[in-house]
């Protein structure tokens, strides 16, 4: 399953499952699944006030939970609801997004050895991100069996790819590369087949991967959070305990030395939502 629009205003996938269906490809194994996420959202898309249809009623990537599905009270909800047979089914899961700031891609593989894995396969992007999500709620790339351990499911590999700044058409080079990456990985396609349904797609490889693993967000108490400067996003800060921002006025630094700034971005802060994560970096072979 490649799934795209989980935010109606996050463009590049969507644009790369179009034409994946223009192109006509079908699957040498298996079943593929392209799913538009949130219709709803995207249908009220304004290119002049593009975070208003980020969502309708709430962040349909953070409704994935058995009682907040039950429960149905929202649209995204309902939404999480028809999907959820489809993610249930799918044993590959590759979620495109794009992002609130400009920055380089990045590759979430969640905490699971399989997804860090695959990321390291697919050779691109050149960061990958090692985190278990949100206090806020649930990822559809974490949901049921791609939450699982290692050990009690192998087989069910997620990553959920940010790629690039919503708009850019950069970013949609990024989806394309991602699809044509992913589709052979999961073994829906051969490489040259690849190559024959989406002549063009695949970037070259990425020179070196770094993996990031988060060990804290840092979680917006309200609107009022802000950043003591401006940062773009993977910023090496060489020491603990500089100020990085403020959090209703109380001072916010880093953990340790050498500490990776992951997506920082107050476009959507409100108490509860994350504005930054600090992550340590590794070099992957």
């Amino acid at each position: 399953m490649v799934s795209g629009l989980v935010h109606g205003n996050e463009l590049c996938g969507a644009w790369a499952l179009k034409e994946l269906l223009e192109a006509g490809v079908r699957p040498e194994h298996g079943v593929l699944t392209l799913a538009f996420c949130n219709l709803e959202a995207f249908d009220r898309f304004d290119a002049n006030d593009h975070d208003a249809s980020r969502f309708v009623d709430e962040d349909m990537n953070r409704q994935w939970m058995p009682d907040r599905i039950e429960l149905g009270n929202t649209r995204e909800r309902r939404r999480v609801a028809a999907l959820k047979p489809f993610v249930e089914r799918a044993d590959w899961l590759l979620d495109l997004h794009s992002m609130h700031e400009p920055g380089l891609p990045l590759s979430l593989a969640g905490m699971h050895e399989r997804n860090l894995k695959l990321a390291r396969q697919m050779r691109s992007p050149e960061y990958v991100v090692v985190d278990a999500g949100h206090e806020d709620g649930v990822r559809m790339r974490d949901f049921g069996r791609f939450g699982l351990a290692d050990f009690h499911q192998p087989r069910a590999h997620s990553l959920l790819v940010e790629c690039g700044f919503h708009g850019d058409w950069v970013s949609l080079e990024v989806a394309r590369d991602q699809c044509f990456r992913f589709l052979v990985q999961a073994g829906s396609l051969s490489e040259p087949s690849a190559h024959r349904w989406m002549p063009g797609w695949k970037q070259s490889d990425a020179p070196q991967q770094w993996a990031l693993h988060v060990t804290s967000p840092v979680v917006a108490r309200s609107e009022h959070f802000s950043f003591a400067q401006l940062f773009e996003g993977l910023e090496l800060v060489p020491l603990a305990g500089t100020v990085i921002g403020f959090n209703d006025g109380e001072p916010v630094t880093t953990p340790y030395d050498n500490c990776v700034l992951v997506m920082p971005s107050t476009r959507q802060a409100r108490s509860g939502v994350t504005v930054v994560r600090f992550a340590r970096r590794e070099k992957l072979d």
